[in-house]
């Protein structure tokens, strides 16, 4: 008999349980930012598949997704802020979603715009409480508000997952101070607010967020300059859209390659279009430090999985297959 033979197919079994084991040992992340879910409700938007109503938080953990991210600005009911008046992404906003969150089993990403409203590379409006403070005073300011929402949170036991300090800062943050031409400045910004997080609980991961998915010189310069400046992080985010942020080609190049130059965590923590792509490409870039991916506001925003209803379409039904696909499971 054989004997190589014989155990030929034994061995390969045992390899490739070894190889899948390896790859399945990372925590995988499928997230959604559904930041508009109040506001949603609040205009009487029920949510339902298949003519069934409920929670969305609850249908999209159904459909695979294991990780909710939510904004928060410093003060949306101010006159200048995104909801004058009301709290939309407010803290006590944040802190209701928060419970919601925790209840039904997810983790959950904490994104500080510091600001009263949106902060993107085309804008970062400072907060109108902050206006007429010193540099001195508004490195003080981030900290101190970074630490005292992430108590709040701690008090109802619903500290976030992981936490981004500013939202696609590669053109800088908290305008005019931490604009991109005065790295030292949005340097000094950025580990203020990470220290703000470290205040509270040291454990919690660390978000980088910038908008290049598929611009690798942009990326990599951006990322060169905070590491120069000694700006400590655990995550890199970028965001992806097409119209954007260049070709499918061009983003999975870039993840490829920040993987194999940085020693982070990578995610794409924005997208909406190209659902399966932007999937396939992030949980087969090697190495493990591909974590996963966020599709953004797909309530109502963009290529959404539900309707303007709250109905859910036939986009959401990619999801249980990505989710099954890739071994994509509850995180504990």
């Amino acid at each position: 008999m054989n004997y190589q033979k014989a155990f030929l197919p034994v061995v390969m079994l045992l390899i490739s349980s070894i190889l899948l084991a390896q790859k399945d040992k990372y925590e995988k992340i499928m997230g959604a930012d559904i930041s508009f879910l109040p506001e949603l409700e609040d205009k009487g938007i029920h949510f339902s598949v298949d003519g069934t109503e409920g929670d969305a938080i609850d249908i999209l953990k159904q459909h695979g997704f294991n990780y909710i991210r939510l904004r928060i600005f410093n003060d949306p009911g101010s006159d200048s802020g995104y909801s004058p008046g009301k709290d939309y992404c407010g803290l006590e906003q944040t802190k209701m979603m928060a419970k919601r969150i925790k209840a039904a089993g997810l983790k959950f990403l904490l994104d500080f715009h510091y600001s009263d409203t949106w902060a993107d590379p085309g804008k970062q409006f400072k907060p109108a409480a902050w206006e007429d403070l010193d540099f001195g005073q508004l490195i003080t300011a981030v900290r101190g508000y970074t630490k005292d929402v992430l108590t709040e949170l701690k008090k109802q036991g619903t500290l976030p997952d992981m936490v981004q300090v500013g939202n696609e800062i590669n053109h800088g943050m908290i305008w005019p101070d931490g604009k991109a031409d005065n790295m030292d400045n949005l340097a000094a910004l950025f580990k203020a607010g990470a220290a703000g997080v470290k205040d509270v609980d040291a454990s919690i991961p660390i978000m980088l967020h910038i908008a290049c998915g598929g611009q690798n010189k942009e990326s990599v310069s951006f990322i060169d300059n905070m590491l120069e400046r000694d700006v400590k992080f655990d995550v890199i985010g970028e965001s992806y859209y097409p119209q954007w942020h260049g070709t499918l080609d061009s983003l999975q190049y870039n993840l490829n390659d920040l993987s194999k130059h940085y020693k982070q965590d990578i995610i794409v923590v924005e997208y909406t279009y190209k659902k399966n792509e932007v999937n396939d490409i992030a949980f087969n870039i090697p190495d493990g430090k591909m974590k996963g991916t966020f599709i953004w506001e797909p309530l109502n925003t963009w290529e959404f999985i539900f309707d303007k209803d709250g109905k859910a379409n036939e986009l959401l039904n990619l999801y249980p297959g990505i989710a099954k696909k890739y071994n994509i499971k509850l995180l504990k």
